[in-house]
C-alpha cells in the first residue's frame, strides 16, 4: 500500500460518517472507487516518471518523505485525484454504482453546428463531485500548503474533463447524417498522465506575499493566499518550494538518490527518455554504469507425450541489467544542478 492510499483510507473513514448522517448507503462502493483509482494515479505516476531522477516512489516510507510543496508533491496530488475521479465516472458508466448512470439530461439538445447531444455520455460531474468529497476532504488547514494541495487536486480533476473524447453516429438514410448525434467518454488514463505531465513541465511557483502571511492575522493570510492564486489558472499545477537535488539521497527532503536506479544504455525503438536513462541518471549525477548479469533458470524445449504429459528441460539464460554505482574513491557527487 503507498502512502496516497494509505491517506485516501484515513479520507475515507473521515467522509463516511458524514455519508452516514445523510442516509447514504453507497459510501462504501464510492471507497472501492477511490482505492482502486488512488492505485491508478500511482501507477500513472511511476510510469510518467521512470526515467527522471525522481521517479515518483511508491512506497509509505518514501511518500511520507515528500513534505515540501515541490512539483513533484504537485504531480503527486493532481495525478491521485484525477485517477479517483476517473474511476468513479468510468464505474458509474459501467453501472457498477446504484443511483448514477449516464448524463443524459442534455440528450436531443443541440450541442453544436449541424449535430445533437445523444448516447451514454461519461457523468464526470458526479466523478468530480464525489472524488471532491473523499480527496478535498484531508485538506483541514487553513495554511498555504493546503490552498496548494486543493488547486493541485482540482487541477488533477479537470485534466480528466480537458481530456474527454466527443464520439459521434451518423443517422438518416444509408448513414446519410442527416441526423448526427455525439455523446462524451473518457479517453484512456495514459491521456491524462501525459496532460499532467506537460502541466508539471510548467508548473508555477506561487508568489505569496509573505509579509502579510507573517503578521499571524488569519484575515491577512487568507488575503494573501487568495490574492496568489487569484492569476493563476485553474488547470495549472502549482508549487511552494523548489525541488531538492534528487541525484543524492536526502531522506529529509524525499530524494532517493539514483545510486541503484537501473537505465537503458542500449537497444532498439527506445524513447527520447529511454535513451538519455543512463546519462540523466548516472554519469550527470556522478556516478558510473555498472552492468549486472544475473543467471536465470526456466523450462525449454518443451515437449507433449500423448497423452497427456509435457516434459520440459531446465535452460539458464542470462539477463543483462545496467544500473547507477558509484565511482570507485568517488562521492557520487553530480556535475549539474538541475533538480530533474
Amino acid at each position: 500500500m503507498t502512502f496516497i492510499i494509505i491517506i485516501i483510507i484515513i479520507v475515507v473513514l473521515r467522509v463516511a460518517s458524514n455519508f452516514l448522517m445523510t442516509g447514504s448507503k453507497d459510501y462504501l462502493t464510492y471507497a472501492k472507487s477511490v482505492q482502486v483509482g488512488t492505485q491508478i494515479g500511482v501507477e500513472e505516476c511511476k510510469r510518467q516518471f521512470a526515467w527522471d531522477r525522481w521517479n515518483c516512489p511508491d512506497s509509505a516510507t518514501q511518500l511520507k518523505g515528500l513534505k515540501r510543496a515541490t512539483r513533484e508533491t504537485a504531480f503527486v496530488h493532481a495525478i491521485s485525484s484525477a485517477g479517483v475521479m476517473y474511476t468513479l465516472t468510468r464505474n458509474c458508466s459501467l453501472g457498477e454504482l446504484e443511483n448514477c448512470g449516464c448524463d443524459g439530461p442534455k440528450n436531443g439538445k443541440l450541442g453544436g453546428r449541424g449535430w445533437l447531444w445523444g448516447g451514454c455520455s461519461a457523468n464526470v460531474e458526479f466523478g468530480e463531485r464525489i472524488s471532491k468529497e473523499y480527496v478535498d476532504a484531508e485538506e483541514t488547514g487553513q495554511d498555504s500548503r493546503a490552498a496548494v494541495n486543493l488547486h493541485n487536486n482540482a487541477a488533477g480533476r479537470l485534466a480528466v474533463k480537458d481530456t474527454m473524447t466527443r464520439i459521434c453516429r451518423c443517422h438518416g438514410m444509408s448513414e446519410s447524417c442527416s441526423v448526427k448525434t455525439c455523446w462524451t467518454q473518457l479517453s484512456d488514463f495514459r491521456a491524462v498522465g501525459n496532460y499532467l505531465r506537460i502541466k508539471y513541465s510548467h508548473a508555477e511557483k506561487l508568489d505569496i506575499d509573505q509579509k502579510r502571511m507573517n503578521t499571524g492575522n488569519s484575515a491577512d493570510i487568507q488575503g494573501a493566499i487568495t490574492d496568489a492564486l487569484g492569476s493563476i489558472a485553474q488547470s495549472e499545477l502549482i508549487y511552494l518550494q523548489d525541488s531538492p537535488d534528487y541525484c543524492r539521497k536526502n531522506a529529509s527532503l524525499g530524494a532517493h538518490g539514483t545510486e541503484g536506479r537501473e537505465c537503458l544504455l542500449h537497444g532498439q525503438g527506445l524513447t527520447q527518455g529511454e535513451r538519455r536513462s543512463c546519462r540523466r541518471l548516472c554519469h550527470e549525477c556522478g556516478l558510473r554504469v555498472e552492468e549486472k548479469r544475473t543467471e536465470v533458470m526456466s523450462s525449454c524445449n518443451c515437449k507433449f507425450h500423448w497423452c497427456c504429459k509435457v516434459h520440459c528441460e531446465d535452460c539458464a539464460h542470462v539477463t543483462v541489467k545496467h544500473v547507477c554505482a558509484r565511482k570507485d574513491g568517488g562521492d557520487g557527487r553530480r556535475r549539474d544542478r538541475g533538480p530533474k
